[in-house]
């Protein structure tokens, strides 16, 4: 296989489907893409019904070009990480590694176009976040939920109203921001700094105001980027965690327990918002973000600095902050359903607490007149007193 016959595999995986997120060429397996969220066969001339492992192996080496440290990584970790160009068609963020003695390559398709706060449907408050001067913005998720997305229309924002100048460290670098009002320097890990903590470190005496860590994969990174918080920066970052609550728990137990009550006032005092998302399947194809916002406010301080106890936990305070901005996954899900963008059942299967949400989805079908319960028939039997008691034998002669 030679490298036109890799970009053809390459092109069609593309142009085959629409909603191409992922590439997927795996051994023993014909090629693949994800498309709305499940994986489905492409066709190419001539046909491959299953990868060989020779094939996979001179995919995945084709697109590591030779590179020395990408061939470390894999010989080492059993796995690298790195970006790759299909002229001027698309490009990806791609990973390599080693499963049963073979390669397997996963590419994710990454957007050419920058996204906007406005065409993504975000709420309003993004316009509010990308309005702050200082502390640490989290977006987290499972991977592929789109959280490089939302960050990158939160840096878009900032890059159309602020004259200032921007940092962010990726792995690989994802959308590529033109120059507007901001300066923006994007640095990859790899080819421009070696670990996330030192090119962390590299930036706080790069004079930037915003800085983006493409992930707080460890506790080395976390502690500089509260101290660039502290500092004046604004940090913008992800973690793989499923809702607030969790990323509060995961951030504490990167430290030691004794270490715990310092790193509370430090978040206390750092955090501006938290937003976790999850992908759902759209009605009619597609997929559409849930999302669940934390903000600042003194019940989240005092929940961060002192722990949640029942009645005074951060789902509760995010529930009852609707007109601040924040909501609950399960509020966004209902409105999603509310306003027909996803189906009943995928309401259920992503919600966090179902009982809240049935509990809202039978408020919507009464406002509807629509059933709240599939039981019917049911009747009550009352029991007629005089008709089911025994006559008293006695009772007429203790009358005489």
């Amino acid at each position: 296989m030679k490298q036109p016959e890799i970009d053809y595999w390459i092109t069609c995986m593309l142009e085959t489907f629409d909603n191409v997120s992922d590439l997927n060429v795996t051994v023993g397996k014909s090629l693949q893409v994800e498309s709305s969220g499940q994986l489905t066969n492409v066709p190419v001339k001539p046909p491959v019904e299953k990868l060989t492992p020779f094939q996979a192996e001179v995919f995945a080496l084709n697109l590591i070009g030779g590179d020395p440290r990408l061939i470390e990584d894999l010989v080492t970790t059993g796995s690298c990480d790195l970006s790759y160009w299909l002229g001027n068609k698309a490009r990806f963020r791609v990973n390599i590694f080693k499963q049963q003695n073979h390669l397997t390559t996963i590419l994710r398709k990454l957007e050419t176009t920058i996204p906007s706060i406005d065409k993504l449907g975000l709420p309003r408050i993004f316009h509010k976040m990308g309005e702050e001067k200082n502390g640490l913005i989290l977006v987290t998720g499972s991977t592929g939920s789109g959280k490089s997305t939302t960050l990158a229309a939160l840096l878009n924002q900032i890059n159309q109203e602020k004259s200032i100048h921007v940092v962010t460290l990726e792995d690989p670098v994802e959308f590529v921001h033109p120059h507007k009002k901001a300066t923006f320097n994007q640095r990859e890990l790899g080819n421009d700094f070696d670990t996330f903590p030192t090119g962390l470190r590299a930036a706080l005496r790069q004079a930037p105001k915003v800085v983006l860590v493409g992930e707080m994969r460890d506790r080395e990174t976390m502690e500089i980027g509260l101290s660039a918080a502290e500092t004046g920066h604004l940090v913008v970052s992800t973690l793989h965690t499923v809702d607030a609550g969790q990323t509060i728990n995961r951030i504490l137990g990167m430290f030691d327990q004794e270490e715990q009550p310092q790193v509370r006032h430090r978040l206390a005092d750092t955090i501006r918002y938290i937003v976790c998302q999850r992908l759902l399947p759209r009605n009619g194809g597609g997929r559409i973000a849930a999302l669940e916002i934390l903000g600042m406010n003194l019940r989240i301080k005092d929940i961060i600095l002192n722990g949640e106890s029942e009645g005074k936990t951060i789902n509760e305070v995010i529930a009852n902050a609707q007109a601040f901005g924040m909501q609950t996954f399960d509020q966004h899900i209902l409105e999603l359903f509310k306003d027909d963008l996803i189906t009943e059942e995928t309401a259920f299967a992503y919600c966090s607490h179902r009982n809240v949400l049935s509990q809202g989805m039978d408020v919507l079908k009464r406002e509807k007149g629509q059933k709240t319960t599939a039981i019917e028939g049911l009747t009550i039997d009352w029991k007629d007193d005089e008709s089911d008691e025994p006559e008293d034998e006695d009772s007429e002669v203790n009358n005489d």
